[in-house]
């Protein structure tokens, strides 16, 4: 099998791809192995056809999405990409059809009545859903007759694409994932409260919920602006940390609820107690669903904010924009952490698996004119997420370009292991509303945006039985699909 790109030379010039709607790529030099990736994949039985081979090969697909994240690099450079294999090994081309985020369902539902479907869109379990309801508007068609998830390529996804299966159809091409969130913190603010740090506690096995708690109790301070945790993400965090979710789906069940789980009525005791003893922060008006002044991390690095629930992706932007509201790079301040187990749980740690860009899923439209074209563009994606030549060439950028440490690398590693371990999704972005709105208060919105102190008991008594009542509602749309 040839290789897919040519790394004959030890020495390359990368011009890395600093990310989507950015104008400035800057060069990195890096050495690298002259092993042969496709080779090594070949061993474990994971191959790309040859061209003579590839169904959609030397065709035109056409993406559907609010960005053109394929298509954003100068000739010139080297971009080991799947689009790049996709384009240059297969002759194949991509038409960027644009749309809106906020529009793209109705956009999407017109092109699809006219008869006029582009072929491929972002997929994904939250920001970026497209299951249930788009597949019950009939706006996405099963991947299956392209998409092979007993395939060695495919097969480590299958568990996760079956959460998104009605029957044995699979409506969504899982390609990898990461992480959804991890716990921030600067590590030069936890020296000088004299507090344990969190990755030490993680090695040990004694980052729990328990130490967590102090830490926020101990630290937050109404009077002097410090609140342990800020932004949004850590709203979700202890229903995940626990390892459930208020709703989850499989095809053997469908949508069930989890409400009387007792892991759950733990996490929504934890919250509200963080919450009554004031360590989240207030907005200007007393409101607890609010963002400090300077966006997603401001405070940590001033000492304000002792840990921020976010994604590892904030920590690549540049160096400067890093150290100036998270940590100083150069200091080694920033560092990270999965959530903490519960130490009444059964000793695992667990962290949400997401996939939201277009790394993580696509979904083929209903009435795509070319879908062989779209399930060989997923299948080079796939193909180079797991190359070790790209994950090299990855972990070299993000010490040598973003002065990542090594700990910070293995940590990495160690939460991306927690996700996959097993899969747990935000099942809320493309529900019905009917059902969207309470399983949303549910999950700990309810707790934290209302002004007064709202126990979990309280909400299950509100939400309880129109959860039930919507979840056999959309149960029975999902078995009439399933049959037909």
């Amino acid at each position: 099998m040839k290789r897919l790109i040519a790394f004959a030379l030890t020495l390359l010039m990368i011009l890395a791809l600093v990310g989507c709607g950015r104008g400035t790529r800057q060069p990195i030099e890096l050495t690298l192995s002259t092993e042969d990736s496709a080779a090594i994949l070949a061993a474990a039985g994971i191959r790309l056809p040859d061209i003579e081979d590839a169904a959609g090969a030397n065709t035109e697909v056409q993406w559907f999405g609010w960005s053109d994240p394929f298509q954003n690099y100068n000739e010139a450079e080297i971009v080991n990409t799947g689009f790049y294999t996709f384009k240059e090994k297969y002759n194949c081309t991509l038409k960027f059809i644009e749309t809106t985020y906020e529009e793209h369902s109705s956009e999407l539902a017109a092109l699809v009545m006219a008869t006029t479907s582009p072929d491929v869109m972002p997929g994904g379990s939250n920001a970026t859903a497209i299951f249930p309801q788009s597949v019950l508007s009939d706006m996405i068609q099963p991947c299956d007759p392209w998409i092979d998830f007993d395939d060695p390529l495919w097969a480590p996804m299958k568990e996760l694409a079956d959460l998104f299966a009605i029957g044995d159809r699979h409506y969504q091409i899982c390609i990898t994932t990461k992480p959804s969130n991890v716990v921030t913190y600067n590590r030069r603010v936890f020296s000088e409260w004299g507090f344990d740090d969190p990755a030490e506690l993680y090695a040990n096995d004694q980052w729990t919920w328990k130490e967590f708690y102090d830490m926020c109790v101990e630290f937050s301070d109404v009077d002097s602006d410090r609140f342990a945790l800020d932004g949004y993400a850590y709203v979700g965090m202890f229903t995940q940390g626990a390892g459930v979710q208020v709703l989850e789906h499989d095809t053997e069940n469908g949508y069930y609820a989890n409400i009387d789980d007792p892991r759950l009525e733990r996490a929504m005791q934890y919250l509200y107690d963080i919450k009554k003893n004031d360590c989240t922060y207030r907005g200007k008006n007393g409101e607890r669903w609010a963002l400090r002044e300077g966006g997603f991390g401001a405070g940590l690095k001033e000492g304000l904010c002792l840990f921020y629930v976010i994604g590892e992706s904030f920590f690549t932007n540049t160096v400067e924009e890093i150290s100036a509201t998270w940590g100083d790079m150069e200091a080694h301040e920033l560092m990270f952490v999965p959530i903490p187990r519960d130490e009444q749980g059964d000793g695992n740690y667990y962290l949400e698996s997401s996939f939201e860009d277009v790394k993580g899923a696509m979904a083929i439209i209903k009435g795509a004119k070319n879908p062989e074209g779209a399930a060989l563009l997923a299948s080079c994606i796939r193909f180079k997420v797991i190359d070790p030549v790209v994950i090299n060439i990855d972990e070299k950028q993000l010490k040598e370009k973003y002065l990542w440490t090594d700990e910070m690398i293995d940590m990495s590693k160690t939460c991306k292991r927690i996700a996959d371990e097993h899969f747990i999704v935000d099942p809320t972005g493309n529900l019905p509303s009917n059902l969207q709105d309470p399983i949303r208060a549910l999950m700990g919105d309810g707790i934290i945006r209302t002004s007064n102190d709202t126990s979990w008991a309280q909400l299950k008594e509100t939400y309880s039985e129109q959860v039930e009542y919507y979840i056999e509602q959309l149960n029975a749309q999902l078995d009439a699909l399933a049959q037909s």
